[in-house]
């Protein structure tokens, strides 16, 4: 095990540095300037404008403002915001722990009643209960995040009052103890709850197949035939066999549900790692979209290699392989 994993990082460290290079060059040959959009209307004079691109490095040439960067980020060090004007690192900090919430929240609810719905509807095969899931996952899989947040806005917000529409806490602060955190809570179920049903209604359909594909299978006969319980059958048995397809779908996406939070944060007002990318994409705040980009890209290779561990303790025919 120790061997595939240090294999494991090993192959992913040039991923990681092409990921980087090509990020790097999409941002730099991308059309407009970030010292203009800091400046805004202000009538600077050109000398002025000059400095700011010599004191930011925009005036070397792209390929050694990539060589400086490659440096930097070996050293543990991602740059200076344009906008924020404080370290990236520690802008990032500040919005990591509201990002890590708000997704371990949705992944966690994705990945419960995915499981759940899908066992269920395998059970019922054919009958209402599986028709009724897989109508409400395909329609749930076919909903944009962004707009399902609208809708639930619209309608538990607005409409019924129930929940708040944005924010994270309440403008005065939360209170002590229990009453903070059911405050808060309302403030996160709404988002979670629309980052959430993409991978919901994925997890389901999966889980419901895999689920099917075992169901017949001559270990399941035996294990009924031999008078065990059928929860014990289908958790025990049925379950575990069909675990790894699951396993898969929801560690590959932990990337893109941390990607994919940009719009949702953007919708609730959610101080996130992604409602900053979304506003560094607007100012055109290089060194901290980058350093988002490349933590995206670090939490796919490490959700990946999870997966596989996971998959291994499982299976330990996989160890053999």
């Amino acid at each position: 095990m120790g061997r595939f994993i240090l294999r494991r990082l090993m192959q992913a460290a040039p991923l990681l540095l092409a990921v980087v290079v090509l990020n790097f060059l999409l941002i730099a040959f991308t059309p407009g300037d970030p010292i203009t959009l800091l400046v805004g209307d202000f009538p600077a004079p050109p000398e002025y404008l000059a400095q700011m691109r010599r004191d930011y490095g925009l005036d070397q040439p792209v390929w050694m403002q990539l060589l400086h960067y490659l440096g930097k980020v070996l050293q543990g060090d991602f740059g200076y915001s344009f906008a924020n004007q404080q370290p990236v690192a520690s802008l990032i900090l500040e919005r990591l722990g509201a990002t890590l919430e708000l997704t371990l929240t949705a992944l966690g609810l994705a990945s419960v009643l995915g499981v759940a719905f899908g066992v269920l509807a395998a059970r019922s095969r054919g009958g209402p209960a599986d028709s009724a899931i897989q109508a409400a996952s395909s329609a749930g899989y076919a909903v944009p995040d962004f707009w399902l947040g609208q809708l639930l806005i619209l309608a538990f917000a607005i409409g019924l009052g129930w929940l708040p529409s944005q924010g994270y806490n309440p403008v005065r602060g939360v209170a002590p103890g229990w009453e903070g955190f059911v405050q808060h809570l309302r403030y996160l179920l709404l988002p979670a709850l629309a980052l959430s049903m993409r991978y919901l209604t994925l997890i389901t359909r999966i889980t419901r197949a895999s689920m099917l594909e075992v169901m017949n299978a001559d270990y399941i006969l035996a294990a009924r035939a031999r008078g065990s319980a059928e929860w014990q059958v289908v958790i025990g048995h049925a379950l575990r066999n069909a675990a790894a397809p699951v396993l898969t779908v929801i560690g590959y996406n932990l990337g893109f549900v941390l990607a994919g939070s940009a719009l949702i944060e953007a919708v609730f007002a959610w101080p996130g790692i992604g409602r900053l990318l979304y506003e560094s994409i607007a100012k055109r705040d290089y060194p901290v979209m980058l350093a988002i980009l490349l933590m995206v890209s670090v939490t796919v290779v490490l959700a990946n290699l999870l997966t596989d561990i996971l998959h291994r303790l499982l299976d330990p025919r996989l160890e053999r392989a």
